[in-house]
Formats: structure tokens, C-alpha cells, sequence
């Protein structure tokens, strides 16, 4: 007897055959819809959005963290929403790009051409604006998509999801089944075991979410358990400079997977500059974990000082807290990183080029900044419209994964009767390498 879970990958996996073949004015055209389906339902949305929140925070088990990336009305979130779908649906068409072209033999041509990876499964928690981002990129890429939101994001997630099944179903050429929203948790399980016809699972939420995900599927998993991030402050610095880069990684939204975490000083900057580094933190109310090698450079009591634990440099705060300690040099700050970052996003503050070059090259995370807040990790500042999430993956997609992180590529072989007894080159020779060209179009 065929599950329900299995009913739902198939369905997904038939859609995927025919949304791939759209061309990209009716993906396009589809994503148009759903945004004007949206903001006709914002009221309708918001409200429902409301009753989580309410319900979230009467809830003790749930964490500050977490109610506030569940607020949909929180900072023009609803509407920085919306246009994330309209940013996806203005990027170039992601499908059908030659990114080589060889010369077999006479009249036989060979491409490598990119295609969607299939069907996706995201599982997410809280975040109820995945769904807007997952459903603009999946389709603008011509992949299906099966989302299953959180509990504490139920009535956002039902309403939203009315909203777009009504839109694919009577307004667009996308099938209807190419983007299914579960509100059961039953099936999760089950789906995780249908390897035949999902492709790639993309969870979004806790650590616990995401560690329980990779433990129980065989299908491969994108996304990141841990957001620890790091800024190393080096010798030679602008005082202005790290103060408004750290505070700003910290504090502006300290929720974010991309929050910085853990502050690493070089203990030979000057007293005063440390003392004034770990002030701006103070004064934006900010916690600091310290080691006693720092403690005593601070030199003054504050209910914002506290010691270091065995775990503080391991651990993802997700609020106004951060772990600082001295380091000897930027070797030392690579090494430490690499040791204690959970691979996500770190930046090195410094005036020095040679030792940025080194922390650019030596540090082993999908994002490597000099000069920067670690807060600009993110699929809509990159440009990429918006985001399926954040990848600490070294294989296929890495950091904040757009568009092209869920294209992979195929290689296309055109003849005329070619056989291979007949066959008696070397291979043949790479004409171009170009990613805009259309291999209906090319002449080699």
C-alpha cells in the first residue's frame, strides 16, 4: 500500500518532469502571481502570524530567538518578503546555461548544460517567510519543492499555504503539485525515506532539527547545524572601524545564524584600544564571556563581564552574548577558528593586506570576510534574490545557496548517426567555456 509520504514524493517527482520544460516567462509569470496572491492576503496572513506569536510567547519552551524569526510584522519583514519573490523572478534564467562546449568529431557536439537537481524537501522551524523564499526559488529553477514548517508556525504556514496552492492551481502553467506544503508532522519521517524520488533534503532551524535530519535519511542533506562566527580584531586595525563592524555583527539581529559569536583580540593592541573595543560592546548592552587573560585588561566590574565556560568558544548564543579572548598572532586566530567555527561565516579586522590574505586563505568557512560584518552573510545581500538557507557544506553549494545552488548540470551529446566503431578521435577540442549561451543555438 503506498504511503502518504510516498504519494507526495511522486507527485512532486511528476511535477518536476514537466516544471523543468517551462520556459522561464511562465516561471516567471508564476512567481508574479503568487506575490500578488500574497499581498492581496497580507491582512489574512498577518493575523495569522499573530496567534503564533501570541501562542509562542506564552510558551516557556520556546526561546526569544525563536519568537522573534517567527514574527512576520517584525521590521517590514512581510513586505522585504514580497520582494524577494520579485528579486528571484527578475534573476536570469538560471536553466539551460553552457558552461562547455566540445568538438567530438565532425558533427558531433558535446555540452554541458545546467539543469534543477529535482525535488527538494526543506523542514523548517519558526521562519514562516521560508515558504514565499523556498516557493520563488524552487520554481524560478525549475525544481519541485516539499515544505514542512514548525508547529509554532502553524496558522502562518496554513494560511500561506492556501494561498499559494489556490495560485499554482488556477493561475499559472506550473503543475500544482510542484510546490506541496505539509502541515503534518507524521510524514516527515516518512519522507526522509523516500530516497527514489527526493533528491535533496535543505533543513532550516535548530541544531537539534538539523543533526536529527542528517542522522535519519540517506538523502543528501544541505544546510548547517551551527552559526558560530568569529571576528579576529589583528595589530593593525582601525579603532572606528572594529567597533562599528563588531557591534553591528553582534547586535543587529543577534538571532541570525550569521551573528557573530566569538571575538578574538590581538593581545598586542594596546590596552586602551582593547578597553575601548570591549566598551562598545558594553554600551550596546552586549554580554561578554571573557578569559581571565581579558578580565584583567578590562580591569572594572559590569553585570555585562562574565568568565568563560569550557564551552564558550563552541557555542551559538543567538542573543546579545559573545565569547572574547586575546590571540598571539593571525596564525593563531586561523588556527583557533578553524579549530572552534562551525565553517559558517568569519572576517578579520585589520589594515595589514598581507595578514587579510592570509586569514582569506586560512580560514576554512564558506564565508571569509576582511573588513566586514559577518551579518552580511545572506542569500538577498549577495544579490541572489533571497536564500534556500545557509550551507557549511564543502560539496556542491556553499554559503548563503541561491539560484545557482540548486542547478547541477548534465552533458548533452548532439549527432548526426555518430556509432563509436566508426570513431577515431582523441576527444575532441574545448571550444568556449561560457555560461550565457544556449546549446540549441551554438555553432562549433
Amino acid at each position: 500500500m503506498t504511503s502518504a509520504a510516498e504519494t507526495i514524493a511522486k507527485d512532486a517527482n511528476s511535477s518536476f518532469t514537466v516544471l523543468k520544460t517551462l520556459s522561464n516567462e511562465q516561471r516567471s509569470q508564476a512567481l508574479q502571481a503568487i506575490h500578488d496572491g500574497l499581498k492581496e492576503n497580507k491582512e489574512r496572513i498577518l493575523a495569522a502570524n499573530k496567534l503564533d506569536m501570541e501562542h509562542a510567547q506564552s510558551n516557556a519552551n520556546f526561546s526569544a530567538s525563536l519568537v522573534k524569526r517567527l514574527d512576520l510584522s517584525n521590521s517590514g519583514k512581510f513586505d522585504s518578503m514580497l520582494s524577494g519573490i520579485l528579486d528571484v523572478k527578475d534573476l536570469e534564467d538560471p536553466v539551460g546555461k553552457v558552461n562547455l562546449a566540445r568538438k567530438i568529431d565532425e558533427g558531433l557536439n558535446l555540452y554541458r548544460v545546467t539543469v534543477p537537481i529535482g525535488v527538494l524537501l526543506i523542514i523548517f522551524e519558526a521562519r514562516p517567510e521560508v515558504i514565499a523564499n523556498i516557493t520563488a526559488l524552487a520554481i524560478k529553477s525549475g525544481n519541485s519543492a516539499i515544505l514542512k514548517g514548525g508547529k509554532e508556525s502553524y496558522q502562518t504556514f496554513k494560511v500561506m499555504s492556501e494561498v499559494v496552492n489556490e495560485i499554482l492551481a488556477t493561475k499559472t502553467d506550473v503543475p500544482s503539485h510542484a510546490i506541496q506544503l505539509i502541515e503534518s508532522r507524521k510524514e516527515v519521517g516518512d519522507l526522509l525515506s523516500q530516497d527514489k524520488y527526493i533528491d535533496l533534503v535543505i533543513p532550516r532551524g535548530s541544531n537539534a532539527l538539523v543533526r536529527n535530519i542528517k542522522d535519519n535519511t540517506k538523502i543528501p542533506v544541505l544546510g548547517h547545524a551551527d552559526g558560530i562566527c568569529s571576528i579576529y580584531v589583528d595589530k593593525e586595525f582601525d579603532l572606528k572601524k572594529a567597533t562599528r563592524i563588531v557591534v553591528d555583527s553582534k547586535t543587529n539581529y543577534p538571532a541570525g545564524c550569521n551573528a557573530v559569536e566569538q571575538l578574538l583580540i590581538n593581545k598586542d593592541i594596546s590596552k586602551e584600544n582593547i578597553q575601548a573595543i570591549i566598551q562598545s560592546l558594553i554600551d550596546a548592552k552586549v554580554t561578554l564571556h571573557v578569559t581571565p587573560e581579558v578580565k584583567e585588561i578590562i580591569a572594572q566590574e559590569s553585570e555585562f563581564i562574565k568568565d568563560t565556560v569550557e564551552d564558550s568558544f563552541d557555542k551559538e548564543y543567538l542573543s546579545f552574548d559573545i565569547s572574547v579572548a586575546l590571540v598571539d598572532s593571525v596564525e593563531a586566530a586561523i588556527q583557533h577558528i578553524n579549530i572552534h567555527s562551525s565553517k559558517h561565516t568569519d572576517s578579520i579586522i585589520t589594515e595589514n593586506k598581507a595578514n587579510a590574505e592570509k586569514f582569506l586563505k586560512g580560514v576554512d568557512s564558506g564565508g571569509v570576510y576582511w573588513n566586514a560584518s559577518t551579518r552580511f552573510a545572506d542569500g538577498f545581500r549577495y544579490g541572489f534574490g533571497t536564500e534556500v538557507g545557509i550551507s557549511t557544506n564543502k560539496i556542491h553549494a556553499r554559503g548563503p545557496v541561491g539560484l545557482e545552488g540548486l542547478m547541477s548540470y548534465q552533458y548533452q551529446l548532439r549527432g548526426n548517426g555518430h556509432i563509436v566503431g566508426e570513431y577515431v578521435g582523441g576527444g575532441g577540442k574545448k571550444v568556449f567555456v561560457h555560461e550565457d549561451l544556449d546549446a540549441t543555438k551554438v555553432e562549433l
